[in-house]
């Protein structure tokens, strides 16, 4: 299959809004692609690698080469060139990752050299997640849905469960099943802005609901094969090695075998969470183990060679607290009061947690999917801050000024501070305002970015604030998306880097 067909397929889905038009386009290119190449078509389709990183950055995509007349580049070249793309490493990588890279985009068609820098860029906003791309994968091989997700979802991964749907249909989604040291995706929470929406969302108080802190730490998935235990993270990455202090806190549980989720989290001796960034760092290196995690377990997926995973969450909350000791368990509340919840959830918050999971207790674990079972509720944080610069956007926003470069005022020094990009929350309608308005306020420009007179107040809402050695305040918005442009405010009415502190409760 050629690249030039995946990179037109993706350029319709992004043109269409319907949901069951997305699916038959991307259907036809999975038939087109077959087993050989469906896995990478999916991925690619989906916005991602199969290397998942292969090292490649903004300057490298940058200068790319003239694109070729004609479309002559294979599906499976590509995936090749990434391969050995992201297999370098040492003196004079960076160079040669540099000179890998153009040599692919130097045989691409324009559209073609388009589609993989978004997709290397991580702008590939299209409409293809997860559930799309498993009915597509569903409608290409004619085999049911619900097969297809489930077999995803014990898998890990779609990219597999499309080769063996094509290629055998359902007897090779049969195959799929979970075992024991091999990950699969976790269950999802959809969000409500309140405990009391979160509650009728569920039908409480007909039906009493669990209220769990949400903390903001790593979601693990921890494995247990007899003295063996493995950590998985969300994304499915193996960190066992670098967390000794939540191996030893597991292997002495009382079970044989077990998979269980759950959350690490460094926290202050006082039990406050230190910044994200710490319990980030801990699960990000090699090294100095420096602060322990401490582990928190809310569910049990697996336990002494039986599935729970199509058991009800109170089921499987049973099975976790009869091997589990109180201290490794998440703490919550089963209650059909929203107002004893919301207690729950305003101690949450004030220990510095971000808010609390409200839980069915007759769902299954749906994993990889934002079931309806699942709910977190968070404040959020919203700040005025000042557009300093914009980026253009790719693909559908080609020709738009999309990722907004933000700042928040310093009033020791009246300089504006950078805190971070964003480009979500934009509708077409705000795409097209900005763009007019930035342009009137540009002083200078490249390729890829225009600077502006920084006069323009966007109020953006966010997760949390991160330290960051990045930019020159030393944090960074976790999460940042706009909510509205306040032509209506002057910059001396943005917030400050003191307000940002006090959210992020960091030192100056």
């Amino acid at each position: 299959m050629l690249l030039a067909e995946i990179a037109r397929t993706s350029r319709a889905v992004a043109a269409t809004s319907a949901r069951r038009a997305k699916i038959e386009l991307l259907a036809q290119c999975l038939r087109d692609a077959g087993p050989a190449d469906v896995a990478v078509a999916v991925a690619y389709l989906a916005g991602e690698l199969p290397q998942r990183q292969i090292g490649v950055g903004h300057a490298a995509l940058r200068e790319a080469p003239a694109p070729a007349g004609e479309p002559s580049l294979a599906v499976s070249e590509v995936d090749a060139a990434f391969s050995e793309i992201g297999g370098l490493s040492g003196r004079g990588s960076i160079t040669a990752r540099r000179e890998l890279l153009h040599g692919v985009l130097g045989r691409a068609t324009r559209e073609e050299q388009d589609f993989v820098v978004r997709l290397l860029s991580g702008e590939l906003r299209q409409g293809a997640l997860d559930g799309v791309m498993a009915e597509a994968v569903a409608a290409a091989s004619q085999v049911p849905a619900v097969e297809v997700r489930r077999a995803a979802m014990l898998r890990g991964a779609l990219p597999p469960v499309a080769t063996a749907a094509l290629a055998q249909g359902s007897a090779g989604l049969r195959g799929f099943g979970l075992e024991v040291g091999r990950p699969i995706k976790p269950m999802l929470a959809a969000s409500a802005p309140s405990v009391e929406d979160a509650f009728h969302k569920l039908k409480a108080p007909d039906n009493p609901v669990a209220v769990e802190w949400k903390l903001d730490g790593i979601r693990a998935q921890i494995h247990i094969e007899g003295s063996a235990v493995s950590v998985f993270t969300r994304t499915l990455d193996d960190i066992t090695d670098r967390l000794p202090e939540v191996v030893k806190a597991l292997r002495d549980l009382p079970v044989r075998s077990a998979v269980f989720d759950g959350e690490l989290i460094a926290l202050r001796p006082d039990g406050h969470p230190h910044p994200f960034q710490v319990t980030s760092a801990r699960t990000a290196s090699h090294k100095d183990p420096g602060v322990p995690l401490s582990v928190f377990l809310f569910d049990a997926l697996h336990l002494d060679g039986e599935d729970l995973l199509d058991r009800p969450g109170a089921e499987r909350h049973r099975a976790l607290s009869g091997v589990a000791p109180d201290e490794l368990i998440m703490p919550r509340l089963v209650t059909a009061s929203a107002a004893e919840a919301t207690e729950v959830f305003t101690g949450a918050v004030a220990r510095g947690h971000e808010g609390v999971v409200a839980k069915s207790l007759e769902t299954p674990y749906t994993a990889g999917r934002r079931g309806a079972g699942w709910i977190k509720v968070k404040p959020r944080h919203t700040l005025d801050l000042v557009v300093l610069a914009v980026e253009w956007g790719h693909g559908r926003r080609r020709g738009k000024l999309s990722n907004l470069h933000l700042g928040a005022r310093d009033p020791a020094t009246g300089e504006l501070v950078m805190l971070g990009k964003t480009f979500k929350g934009l509708t077409d309608k705000m795409l097209d305002w900005q763009t007019e308005r930035l342009s009137e306020l540009a002083v200078h420009s490249d390729a890829w970015t225009v600077h502006v007179r920084p006069e323009l107040v966007v109020e953006v809402a966010f997760d949390g604030v991160q330290r960051s050695s990045r930019y020159p305040g030393g944090m960074a918005l976790r999460f940042a998306r706009v909510l509205r442009h306040r032509p209506d405010k002057s910059p001396a009415e943005a917030d400050t880097v003191e307000t940002v502190r006090t959210i992020a409760a960091l030192p100056d």
